[in-house]
């Protein structure tokens, strides 16, 4: 076979090219659809407080037990609960925000193996995009838990920080749950970005590591004490340019 036997003609490679483009603006307007269908349903859950965390978590972990505390007391004093909508601890958020006065919100995703939809959810929505269902998460929560996660965990923590550092976002308690597993990072933080001037000192305070549930709830309530939960006209417009 010779090389030109192999390399499709023009008209061959034009059709390609047109069923390629074709699947493309299919795939844009489904992308499209989750942004639109999400806003949708999320738009009257607010307060809203986002939690993270690892999927493979024990239920018997100190960690599940600590994330589902947290929920029902975030719950209870009003706050809707967003979470993965898997298990670990995202079920044990959505269990502890179900079993609270305030609904319990999953945005699954997703995925060939790991995800599975845990039973804890009054409102559940489906992305098949990880950078849309971000977007949920920042632009519908006063608040972020991250509690000790792998690398899911720590992409939203980070985004959710370059978000509020770059002024994409308005600012929002960013809560590290886990002080023995967070300290060597903000260690590192500290010594490497802030030493080597890739991030000012100020930005670390955009971060807080708090262990205690009911501290966790009376930090969200501090930070918002002066001005409401309600988005500012300046911030409605930060959430729709993100």
């Amino acid at each position: 076979m010779s090389l030109s036997d192999k390399i499709p003609q023009t008209s061959d490679r034009y059709a390609m090219m047109q069923r390629f483009r074709a699947r493309e603006a299919w795939h844009v307007m489904k992308i499209l659809s989750e942004f639109v269908e999400s806003a949708e349903e999320l738009q009257g859950i607010t307060p809203a407080v986002s939690i993270f965390g690892s999927a493979r978590t024990a239920r018997d972990h100190r960690h599940y037990k600590l994330a589902e505390e947290i929920a029902r007391l975030l719950s209870d004093a009003g706050f809707s609960i967003i979470s993965g909508g898997g298990p670990g601890i995202m079920e044990a958020a959505n269990k502890g925000a179900f079993y609270g006065r305030s609904p319990s919100v999953a945005l699954n995703i997703v995925l060939p193996h790991e995800q599975h939809p845990n039973p804890y959810q009054d409102l559940s929505l489906k992305f098949n995009h990880f950078f849309s269902r971000k977007v949920m998460f920042v632009k519908h929560a006063i608040a972020y838990v991250v509690m000790p996660g792998g690398f899911g965990t720590l992409d939203e923590m980070f985004e959710a920080l370059t978000l509020v550092q770059t002024g994409k976002s308005r600012r929002i308690p960013i809560i590290l749950c886990g002080r023995e597993f967070w300290s060597g990072l903000i260690d590192w933080m500290r010594a490497q970005l802030v030493e080597g001037g890739m991030i000012h000192p100020d930005d670390l305070d955009l971060v807080k590591l708090i262990d205690e549930p009911q501290a966790i709830v009376d930090t969200i309530f501090k930070h918002y004490e002066t001005r409401g939960f309600e988005a500012s006209p300046e911030e409605r417009e930060q959430l729709l340019n993100l």
